[in-house]
């Protein structure tokens, strides 16, 4: 969603802080759910936010596909040997901002070091519908980069 909030965004040839004045909320609240890491942020408000974007909601009743659950298994990889897992969320927070969250390099050095390929895979693909393309794979490497720099 947040890359097709940025896409609409820049073909109206607005900045983050012009359509933040235009819908009433912070730069830094527009740019986080452009990045898909806004904490909360209300229907109402989205709404204001896709009318000044010519974007619409679409509700419809959801597919359900049996199709494994990459982050999950992830983030229950990664936790496996270690008396304080790795959450969903957190997992999810560090590939979308590319930073280790406090306490969890142990985590992220085992999912890397020891996750099946397909796992990995499945994960960027997952969580890279939530923002825009390669830069899951981007932030997985500076992740790498800063395990290995700190080994």
């Amino acid at each position: 969603m947040g890359f097709a909030l940025r896409n609409a965004r820049k073909l109206k040839g607005l900045s983050q802080q012009s359509l933040a004045a235009k819908v009433g909320l912070s730069r830094t609240t527009i740019n986080q759910l452009e990045n898909g890491v806004v904490p909360d942020l209300g229907i109402r408000k989205i709404q204001i936010i896709l009318d000044e974007l010519g974007l619409t909601l679409e509700v419809r009743p959801m597919v359900r596909e049996r199709r494994p659950d990459f982050l999950r298994m992830a983030a229950t990889t990664a936790s496996v040997s270690y008396k304080t897992p790795l959450t969903e969320a957190e997992l999810l927070g560090s590939l979308l901002s590319g930073k280790v969250p406090a306490g969890k390099r142990p985590h992220l050095r085992t999912l890397l070091e020891e996750a099946r390929p397909e796992l990995i895979k499945g994960m960027i693909s997952e969580v890279g519908k939530w923002t825009k393309p390669g830069k899951i794979e981007k932030n997985l490497e500076k992740i790498a980069r800063e395990l290995e720099s700190k080994a």
